[in-house]
């Protein structure tokens, strides 16, 4: 029996394949809890269709988000935090502090994806913004004082 699942089945197959399973197998078990349905021409032109859309959405995310990299690569974002005397800080410059500078600049980025060493003096320090696997852009985050 020819059945297209619909959900992702261990040992089986994953989402919007063709799998050929046995009658029992199919019948009482993937039909039943709604894991698959049969494999008609209808069905499988949905699912590609289906995958077809979701590989486009996932390629326009992709390019805007590399919009947004090139547009932050090399952008200075300035940072006040409380200092004492000699420059030094009370607390550190984190990765929250850098996000909420850059979302007052325009830009919106989650603190978790910028990386960069702990930061506890006035001065200039590079940070990296990775969005994905192979998109990062570089900043320059200028710690100043109150």
């Amino acid at each position: 029996m020819k059945v297209l699942l619909t959900a992702d089945v261990k040992g089986t197959g994953k989402k919007g394949e063709v799998v050929e399973v046995a009658d029992g197998y199919g019948r009482n078990f993937l039909l039943k809890k709604g894991l698959a349905t049969i494999a008609n021409a209808a069905n499988v032109h949905d699912a590609a269709q289906k995958k077809a859309a979701e590989q486009f959405h996932k390629a326009e995310e992709v390019k805007a988000t590399k919009a947004l990299a090139a547009s932050i690569d090399g952008k200075k974002v300035s940072v006040k935090i409380k200092t004492g005397e000699n420059g030094k800080t009370f607390g550190s410059v984190t990765a929250a502090h850098v996000a909420d500078a850059l979302a007052n600049a325009g830009f919106d980025v989650d603190k978790k994806k910028i990386k960069m060493e702990s930061v506890k003096t006035v001065g200039s320090f590079p940070a990296e913004i990775r969005f994905m696997e192979n998109v990062t852009a570089k900043i320059t985050v200028v710690v100043e004082g109150l």
